[in-house]
């Protein structure tokens, strides 16, 4: 039988939640359970540092984790790096620091708040001299994909038709509809998270793992044996099947 493999969907700044998670994890699996988490760590909830807080202690102990690079986690570091705030993929008019994407609430999770008159490289000063160089760190960190045998994890996703081997960055992060609605069989069960649903999702080729907790809805970890995959409850474990 394979080594139980445990992952968690998008964190969002929801510290409470991780941590009824990773309690369900070392309940079921002891405390050297190894742990994919699926990026997203930041934005929207209004814990952003306290989960980082958390995540880069643990990186640093080497536990047996495994922390990929989401979207928001992506936005956060290339503002650190040099204040820009612009995604390609982003709709026109949006960006890193408007309202729907979240950063304003990380930004307040370290005492740093602003407004629209604001300059932006007054405010990447206050938000150099607020994040801890650990954060920084941990951020730089963070890796774009993770296999264990016929399961691959990715934060949003693969391109159908391109070899695992030949994914992009850009395309691991962000994509969405190209794969989201491409029904046939990929390489492996990509587990992903990215795009909210209501609860976590299996549609045969992929899992998605990303329940909604930046909406404020649970934070439900998973374990698979394999291609196998059960959700953990505070009742244990509970099948997670393709949908028909």
């Amino acid at each position: 039988m394979p080594s139980p493999v445990y992952a968690i969907g998008d964190i969002h700044g929801q510290l409470e939640m991780l941590q009824q998670a990773l309690d369900r994890i070392e309940r079921d699996g002891g405390p050297d359970a190894r742990v994919v988490f699926l990026g997203d760590y930041v934005d929207r909830g209004p814990d952003s540092r306290a989960v980082l807080d958390l995540l880069a202690a643990e990186h640093r102990a080497a536990r047996d984790w495994v922390f990929l690079l989401g979207n928001h986690d992506r936005m956060f570091a290339r503002f650190l790096n040099d204040g820009s705030t612009a995604e390609a993929k982003l709709r026109v008019g949006e960006h890193w620091l408007h309202h729907r994407l979240g950063g304003a609430e990380t930004l307040a999770s370290y005492g740093v708040e602003f407004s629209g008159d604001d300059r932006i490289y007054r405010l990447l000063e206050r938000v150099r001299d607020a994040v801890p160089q650990a954060h920084i760190d941990f951020l730089n960190s963070l890796v774009t994909h993770h296999q264990e045998g016929e399961v691959f994890f990715a934060h949003a996703g693969i391109r159908p038709g391109v070899p695992l081997t030949d994914q992009t960055e850009e395309d691991l992060v962000w994509i969405r509809g190209e794969f989201l609605d491409d029904p046939r069989p990929h390489p492996c069960l990509i587990v992903h998270g990215h795009t909210p649903a209501q609860r976590a999702e299996h549609h045969g080729n992929r899992i998605n793992l990303d329940g909604g907790a930046g909406m404020g809805r649970p934070l439900v970890p998973a374990v698979f044996e394999g291609r196998d995959c059960w959700l953990l409850t505070e009742n244990g474990r509970v099948p997670l099947t393709p949908s028909l």
